[in-house]
């Protein structure tokens, strides 16, 4: 499990599934930053891992401050699936 932070808007959502590392990843959850007094774009803050570590994420069985993170433009973001099956 990792931050991601994403520079522009790829235009996914929570439970989005991306291809991140050569490996697909779930968004377990998108804050997006930026829309009124931030940069140029906005930015997508995202906590991502694999479906294995969903329970963890899910009992809050982590420390948020010691996840590795990582940041990437949103075109060069591989998207699988942009939201999950009970997104508006």
């Amino acid at each position: 499990m990792q931050h991601l932070i994403i520079r522009g808007d790829p235009g996914i959502r929570r439970d989005a599934v991306i291809n991140y590392d050569g490996q697909e990843m779930i968004c377990f959850s998108v804050n997006r930053q930026g829309d009124w007094h931030g940069p140029d774009e906005p930015q997508l803050w995202c906590t991502i891992g694999t479906e294995d570590e969903y329970e963890t994420y899910a009992k809050r069985e982590y420390v948020p401050h010691w996840l590795e993170t990582e940041s990437i433009d949103a075109e060069d973001l591989d998207v699988i699936k942009a939201k999950g099956d009970l997104a508006v």
